[in-house]
């Protein structure tokens, strides 16, 4: 029986979702492979719960009532002090800052799995530092659901890559949020901000849509995929279009925005009608890997193609190739929500452990 020692840092709606599919199958990992888990962490950004024994499955009653603020050095001290075989840390923070504790994790004898897409869309001189210090330790760097939540978008292209399999573009919808809205937009008599709210209410946005409706998250997913493709690239080169308006940018609270969002109705309804019929409205981002160019933009797609039949908030990517130069392979899905991007950490968290002896 392999032993995997678990780490969780953000145990909010991803963090604690995965949680819950860890215990569901406690007993299945045992018995199909020989694998038990052992939760050795919880801590968000002041409180931390440790128990070297493991955390039981009750997790949020014990964090309530015992968990202690801490400091990191607290966390390299208990890590080090009982160096834990096949340490995993996860990262499902929304954290700008976390990332550079990558380090230390590092090197207190952990592998690292990141929901979290900071780390690999900071500096590229902080991107091979990391992947230094990773392999200097001989630890592993998994991050599937950076891109595309659960779908299998970064090991294809990392198999492509390795194989010599040249890829010369890439392009889709790589946003689950922007994909529900425009799919909804596009075929409703709604108007955009009463589409906006909706997607909200079922928690497809973050709580301010002007993160979403920024453009910002599709640039940084084709940051990724460009270092992927060892192209050196940094996040000020992805030309992005913003889809908010100028009088509702981030100097207008937030409050504001939520009061004045009938504002945006007049902005989308331009783009509704410019497109014809046999149209829909899509945000895409496109990767050139030959020009070197990224763009995030909002497009008129036909609607027979098959961008153009993506339903609800799915995410699809077209890879094309030299071997995949007419018809590109394409890989489509869920591409928003918790428990599926939970579910892609749970897939990362079996990878590591197929790797550890």
């Amino acid at each position: 029986m392999k032993t995997i020692h678990l780490a969780l840092f953000g145990p909010g709606k991803v963090g604690s979702k995965l949680l819950e599919q860890l215990a569901h199958s406690e007993e299945h990992l045992k018995n199909s492979s020989r694998i038990r888990i052992k939760l050795i962490l919880i801590a968000d950004s002041s409180h931390a719960l440790l128990n070297r024994k493991g955390i039981k499955s009750d997790w949020d009653n014990l964090f309530k009532e015992s968990s202690q603020r801490y400091s990191f050095d607290d966390i390299e001290e208990y890590f080090k002090k009982n160096e834990f075989e096949n340490l995993i840390s996860i990262d499902t923070t929304a954290s700008n800052e976390f990332p550079q504790k990558y380090f230390a994790l590092v090197n207190s004898g952990s592998h690292i799995i990141a929901a979290n897409k900071v780390a690999n869309t900071l500096s590229s001189e902080f991107y091979d530092e990391l992947r230094k210090e990773l392999k200097n330790n001989n630890k592993n760097f998994i991050y599937e659901t950076n891109v595309g939540a659960g779908l299998p978008i970064i090991e294809t292209l990392k198999n492509l890559h390795l194989s010599g399999e040249k890829v010369t573009k890439i392009r889709g919808v790589f946003s689950g949020s922007l994909s529900y809205i425009f799919n909804k937009y596009s075929d409703s008599e709604k108007e955009f901000s009463e589409v906006l709210k909706e997607a909200g209410i079922l928690g497809y946005t973050e709580p301010d849509a002007r993160i979403d409706l920024s453009g910002k998250d599709v640039g940084r997913k084709l940051l990724i995929l460009a270092r992927e493709l060892q192209l050196k690239k940094e996040f000020e080169e992805v030309n992005i279009q913003s889809l908010i308006p100028t009088q509702l940018n981030g100097e207008t609270s937030l409050e504001e925005f939520n009061k004045r969002i009938e504002e945006l109705d007049l902005h989308f309804g331009n783009y509704k009608k410019e497109k014809s019929k046999d149209e829909v409205l899509r945000y895409v981002g496109e990767l050139n890997a030959v020009s070197g160019d990224l763009e995030a933009k909002l497009i008129h797609e036909p609607r027979t193609s098959v961008l153009g039949q993506i339903e609800g908030a799915d995410n699809i990517f077209e890879i094309y190739t030299e071997s995949y130069k007419d018809q590109p392979l394409v890989i489509r899905g869920a591409g928003a929500g918790a428990e599926v991007t939970a579910r892609g950490v749970f897939g990362d968290i079996l990878k590591v452990s197929e790797r550890l002896n």
